[in-house]
């Protein structure tokens, strides 16, 4: 484990402070097709799909950089590597309000996805800080900075209404190269950046970062994020969209409405990794899967008309989720997938304490795959179904798998760790100690009370 001699409680919280607030920034950036895409589409009479891969460009490069931005990070540390990520990410924003066309969206989109990839710059930065037992706090409070998705569908209608998409993009655009300079001038370079600094050590090489990839244990843990933040972000991304066309809403609601979902699904990503330095991550990992395998069946149910052939003649009902019950649900939804985020990234640090920005990286990439590959799997689903809620119907299934393999995992590492339990077929059901025989020493006397000698 890392050294933190010399590191005081200050210290520590200057940096999760500042890497908090900068990744806060840069995830509104990250989000912000989710609320000018809406714009976009109207002007330039895009279909589902192709909206779907507008809003899910940023994405595919926030999540290819990340396994990068991780190994780079580790090498010149993330103060001098957030900055340069972020004052890169501010100048390919404001070149879009220049664009006209869709092809040129798309390029564009790629030089602001960069944005994502400020996650695993700061996982890295973070972790450095820390010991073992307090990571999974701090980089839960650290993850909490998906509040930006929110901060983007409160804010953003608003701006768009005031300044036109492309002056919300510029403002965007210069709060962000403003977070680069305070973040360097404030920040202060890691412990392992320092020791490695005055010891005048070579960094690590970038084959050997990457050789925890070998690891198995490392994609399940991607797969595992693929949902947890992955879905949260296509789904940031695509609620407006829904809500503007399955309940006729207006944008500013629209965006309201997604943003309570961004919410919870962001800020309580502190109480998940609290959560799971106290009770462990596997315990959060079931309690996200199941909560929301129930929120997604019921997201997933169309509105249908019934008739039903009744005694006196057909009786006609309409089943569906109304307006109220549908937030609701997603607010739950949030809070559950920030608790897993947190989840996940426990393990890191702790199975793999030199090499988490490699690790941290890819299992970031994976995750953030999620983000790019749901959202246009929904404008695909929305194209060729016509049913609103088919993209929930998706995330169940995925929901479904996830949870399966994790539990056949778990199961085959406890009959590997305890060979003597392989066989055992009725673990669930056959108690650890049953309770013994009664005392067959003596037995009851019926008619006298008197103990005596069994026979």
């Amino acid at each position: 484990m890392h050294s933190l001699e010399g590191v005081t409680r200050s210290d520590q919280n200057r940096a999760l402070a500042l890497s908090t607030f900068a990744f806060t920034v840069c995830f509104a950036v990250w989000t912000i097709f989710s609320i000018i895409g809406v714009k976009i589409k109207t002007d330039l009479g895009l279909s589902d799909t192709q909206f779907g891969l507008l809003v899910a460009t940023p994405v595919l490069t926030g999540s290819i950089s990340r396994i990068f931005l991780g190994v780079w990070t580790e090498q010149i540390g993330g103060r001098l590597m957030f900055p340069l990520q972020m004052m890169v990410t501010a100048v390919a924003v404001w070149l879009l309000t220049s664009v006209e066309t869709y092809e040129i969206f798309l390029v564009a989109a790629l030089g602001l996805g960069l944005a994502g990839g400020s996650f695993i710059v700061g996982v890295a930065y973070v972790s450095q800080w820390y010991e073992k037992e307090r990571q999974g706090t701090a980089l839960g409070i650290f993850g909490a900075g998906n509040v930006g998705a929110a901060v983007t569908n409160f804010a953003a209608p608003f701006l768009v209404v005031a300044l036109g998409w492309e002056g919300t993009a510029r403002v965007y655009a210069i709060v962000l190269a403003i977070t680069a300079v305070l973040f360097y001038i404030l920040a202060k370079d890691d412990p392992a950046q320092s020791k490695r600094k005055s010891s005048g050590a070579a960094a690590v090489s970038a084959a050997e970062q990457l050789a925890p990839l070998k690891d198995i244990r490392v994609w399940r843990f991607a797969t595992y994020y693929f949902f947890v933040f992955g879905a949260f972000v296509a789904l940031a991304s695509f609620l407006p969209r829904y809500y503007v066309g399955a309940y006729g809403l207006p944008l500013t609601t629209a965006g309201v409405l997604a943003g309570m979902y961004s919410l919870p699904g962001s800020v309580f990503r502190a109480l998940g990794g609290w959560m799971s330095d106290k009770w462990g991550a596997r315990y959060i990992m079931y309690l996200t899967f199941f909560v929301s395998l129930a929120c997604l069946f019921v997201m997933s149910y169309p509105e249908t008309r019934y008739t039903v052939q009744g005694i006196d003649g057909p009786i006609e009902f309409t089943l569906g989720t109304g307006l109220p019950l549908f937030v609701g649900l997603t607010i739950v939804l949030g809070f559950v997938m920030s608790l897993g985020k947190a989840a996940v990234y426990k393990h890191i640090p702790v199975y793999y304490p030199h090499h988490v920005g490699s690790v941290g990286g890819l299992v970031g990439m994976i995750g953030g795959l999620g983000g790019f590959v749901l959202p246009i799997s929904f404008g695909i689903l929305l194209d060729y179904t016509g049913v609103w809620t088919a993209p929930y119907m998706l995330m169940f299934v995925l929901v479904a798998v996830s949870t399966v393999w994790m539990h056949i995992a778990i199961r085959r590492m406890e009959r590997s760790r305890h060979p003597v339990l392989h066989d055992e077929k009725y673990l669930s059901d056959v108690p650890e100690a049953p309770l013994g025989k009664p005392d067959t020493a003596t037995s009851q006397n019926p008619s006298s009370g008197d103990l005596k000698p069994a026979e």
